[in-house]
């Protein structure tokens, strides 16, 4: 679907790269349909993207001016392939731990950082005489859907979690009471179009003991979800179509529009270079892939954020050692001014698997997937990095910590039957023995085959899904024709 009649759209997402990556891979969709898009984030972003980020918008940045805009373009594309980016401050320095006073955070994002949000809107619409068709929010940030009301533009929401999870959180809304008296970890809980659950499947935010702000925020999102004209979900249909159609028939209908992962994965030519990467990059992860057999060798990665305790990485090296299999293991370094405290590899660890193993701080990790050496994904079951690894056909190892994590990570086992969940104790720590036993299960095991067909099989219906007149293809197409005829939905 081309058009040259051009509209435009903003977007505004979170700093987090989790976040801002899906924003970036929806707008790549839009714009050859037509659709010039302006991501907007806040300066937190700007400072990450400059410190990080090798692209070639630095001169164009102003650090004393709170509102900017930077230009993205690759020069073998035409204009129309650019993404705008414009900054805005959530009204805390730059220095603020924002991880350590995450209520200090949203408090602040949402009184300042709305002020400063519509002051830039209006700027856009006034300064630059821009007129917008649509505002896709970031989930996380509901309190936009608002300012995007008192600009008269319509708004749409992007959710970056299952949808199953997108409907446990209206059954949370509903029925919270339900959910306040989840103390037994193992009680078993049935939700419609949903495998059987366990409390301890359950998102860790919607549980007695998360504290009270997170529930507060789950309650503005269902609230603001009924608030928008679309809800849109960075998975395909034919991943979750049982409970997309539940949903559609409960009047909170969600349209797939994904695998929003890189269009590499997809078997297609990325349409521009604009990716944000937080953190270098390590190419020498490939080369030594390179000298791998095929599927020889373990993944590890466990996401920007997580951070893994001393005894998680004692009892995963053991576990690695004792397994004799070939292994990438990503371990990132602490963030600029962070508190966490990076535990150590075990005395000896590299030595002792030396020719077997390589442990970097970062890698990429797409590329890294769709390597033929690689055999299986140990993961945290961040959303994104499991879309990625079922784009790319690769069978997991769970190992969930938190939020979404345990909920994504039953769905491997329960719903998608690409691989384990390992289990572990209250304290989140699995044992050398279990982490054993995960490796033999999807590599040796005698699962091991069918778990490696489900993943192909679930590879192949993704790309399908964005090809022309795929399920996701086909949802993108029908938005772009609803915000060209806006004042029918406005």
């Amino acid at each position: 679907m081309a058009s040259k009649e051009i509209v435009n759209v903003l977007m505004i997402t979170t700093a987090f790269q989790s976040h801002m990556n899906p924003m970036l891979r929806f707008a790549k969709r839009l714009i050859p349909k037509g659709v010039h898009v302006t991501l907007i984030t806040t300066e937190m972003a700007r400072d990450r993207m400059l410190r990080y980020n090798n692209n070639n918008n630095n001169n164009n940045n102003n650090n004393n001016n709170n509102n900017i805009s930077t230009t993205t373009t690759n020069p073998h594309y035409h204009q129309e392939s650019e993404i705008k980016f414009e900054f805005f401050s959530d009204g805390l320095s730059i220095d603020f731990d924002r991880n350590k006073n995450q209520e200090a955070f949203a408090k602040s994002l949402q009184t300042i950082g709305s002020k400063n949000l519509s002051d830039l809107i209006n700027n856009l619409i006034n300064t630059k005489g821009n007129n917008y068709s649509c505002l896709i929010v970031d989930y996380l940030l509901p309190w936009a859907i608002d300012v995007a009301t008192d600009h008269g533009i319509p708004c749409a929401m992007l959710w970056l979690q299952p949808c199953s999870i997108f409907s446990i959180n209206h059954h949370f809304h509903k029925n919270q009471e339900l959910f306040d008296n989840f103390f037994d970890p193992n009680e078993k809980v049935q939700f419609p179009a949903l495998p059987l659950l366990e409390v301890k499947d359950l998102p860790t935010y919607l549980l007695p003991a998360f504290p009270s702000y997170g529930k507060q925020v789950i309650k503005d999102l269902c609230e603001a979800s009924t608030k928008v004209k679309w809800v849109f979900a960075i998975s395909n249909l034919e991943l979750e179509e049982e409970i997309v159609k539940f949903l559609a028939s409960s009047s909170i209908p969600i349209y797939p529009i994904g695998p929003l992962v890189p269009q590499s994965m997809l078997g297609e030519k990325e349409t521009n270079d604009v990716h944000m990467n937080m953190w270098s990059v390590e190419n020498s992860s490939l080369r030594w892939l390179d000298e791998k057999p095929s599927s020889s060798v373990i993944y590890i990665s466990f996401g920007s954020l997580m951070v893994l305790s001393q005894e998680q990485v004692n009892n995963i090296a053991t576990a690695l050692k004792n397994s004799n299999k070939g292994f990438l293991w990503v371990i990132k370094p602490a963030e600029k001014d962070s508190e966490d405290e990076v535990p150590n590899l075990p005395l000896g660890f590299l030595d002792e698997t030396k020719g077997k193993g390589l442990v970097v701080t970062w890698c990429q990790q797409e590329k890294v997937l769709m390597h033929h050496a690689v055999a299986c994904f140990m993961t945290h079951c961040g959303w994104n990095s499991m879309l990625e690894t079922i784009a790319a056909g690769v069978p997991m190892i769970a190992y969930p910590k938190w939020l979404d994590q345990p909920t994504n990570a039953t769905l491997i086992v329960k719903q998608f039957q690409n691989g384990v969940v390992m289990s572990y104790g209250e304290d989140g720590i699995a044992s050398v023995q279990e982490i054993e036993k995960s490796i033999k299960e999807v590599m040796d095991g005698p699962s091991a085959v069918e778990m490696k067909k489900r993943a192909m099989e679930m590879k192949e219906t993704g790309r399908k899904a964005l090809q022309e007149g795929g399920s996701s293809d086909k949802n993108i197409n029908q938005f772009v024709n609803d915000i060209k005829n806006v004042g029918n939905v406005a």
